[in-house]
């Protein structure tokens, strides 16, 4: 009883973080007159205000010096930093530019990219679906570019630079809210520089009349650190494979949001390219269902032979239980490579803390 409730508790968590993570859109446009690289510059700095109370609160500080002391992970939080600046800033952008649904395709077609990351990178290898996904992937692209008349740079770059952010998270292997105040800290004097210079050329919209305009660029602090802490949540409680299947609900309501609210044009091609995408998408989700449902029917097997070979008296029967029990260990560890190729193919719109995945938190 208490695993279920643990479970539906996460699932709460993480319908919460993939909603507001969807629906995210509606906010940027509300910060107008402020442009995409003052809001990023905002966000940068409100968001480590906001994870610092939360380290306060945790008392977590000792991550800190032992992140000083090596010099490889500081350098390799310092590329995350970057190239996350460069998603959010580019998503901020496209929102308020009239891009919400080709944004929402970089988060579609992230799961690809990651895929093709762990090839071309990590040497991976795929199974057949895994490879015709790809393939349809990249034809969808082919297809919108026709559409758009160009390639759909927005969507690659967002996608791109995300999948790149999950690598080198995965790599750091730090906690969430951890790596996003180290990520943030980093980034604060820069985005602070940023805000002071724009004060004194008298270009920066903070200190506008309107009172209420800065309230609201103080709050993406808290538009960035709230979705993460009920990701974060989630990520414990609910299964890996579920979890990467909400992680599709935020670019569904992205989409979503585009084509209803924002009136965003959807000619045929373009719906053409999105079907392709999703088909992909569909293939994805039922190879790793089938593999991690294969993975633990396996393991199972391999258990319940072990647990009847232990079970003999004789001397006889030591040998093959301790096969069997090898046999347990090697399948389990087969399972544990399919759940990372689970979060590999699902990513998240931003890393989870405990597991590695490219939500990632989209922007």
């Amino acid at each position: 009883m208490k695993a279920q409730t643990e479970q539906r508790t996460g699932l709460l968590y993480g319908f919460g973080a993939y909603g507001m993570w969807g629906l995210v859109p509606l906010f940027w446009p509300l910060l107008k007159p402020s442009g995409a690289i003052e809001i990023l510059a905002h966000r940068m700095v409100w968001s480590l205000a906001v994870v610092g109370v939360a380290l306060l609160a945790m008392r977590r500080w000792g991550w800190i010096r032992e992140l000083l002391r090596q010099p490889r992970k500081l350098a390799l939080t310092t590329l995350a930093a970057s190239v996350i600046s460069v998603n959010w800033g580019l998503y901020i952008w496209a929102v308020n530019n009239g891009a919400v649904v080709e944004a929402s395709l970089g988060y579609f077609i992230n799961p690809l990219v990651t895929i093709a990351i762990g090839v071309l990178v990590l040497g991976e290898r795929l199974r057949r679906a895994q490879w015709a996904a790809v393939g349809i992937g990249v034809a969808a692209v082919l297809v919108l570019a026709i559409g758009y008349g160009r390639p759909p740079w927005i969507s690659l770059v967002l996608a791109f630079s995300f999948a790149a952010y999950g690598l080198i998270k995965k790599k750091l292997n730090m906690g969430g809210v951890e790596s996003l105040a180290a990520e943030t800290a980093l980034l604060f004097l820069p985005a602070l520089g940023y805000l002071l210079w724009l004060g004194a050329q008298g270009r920066s919209t903070f200190a506008l009349d309107d009172p209420g305009h800065s309230w609201l660029l103080a709050a993406t602090g808290l538009v960035t650190a709230i979705p993460l802490i009920c990701f974060g949540a989630a990520a414990i409680r609910v299964p890996l494979s579920t979890l990467g299947l909400l992680q599709y609900l935020a670019p569904v309501f992205q989409f979503g949001l585009g084509v209803v609210y924002f009136h965003e044009a959807m000619p045929p091609e373009r719906w053409a390219g999105f079907s392709l995408v999703w088909v992909a998408l569909a293939l994805l989700t039922w190879d790793a269902l089938r593999t991690a449902r294969r993975s633990r029917a396996r393991l199972a097997e391999a258990g319940a032979s072990a647990a009847t070979a232990a079970t003999a008296t004789t001397t006889a029967a030591t040998a093959p239980a301790t096969t069997a029990s090898e046999a347990a260990v090697a399948v389990a560890a087969e399972v544990a490579g399919g759940a990372e190729v689970a979060g590999a193919v699902h990513g998240a719109p931003e890393p989870p803390p405990t597991v590695a995945t490219p939500a990632r938190e989209p922007a």
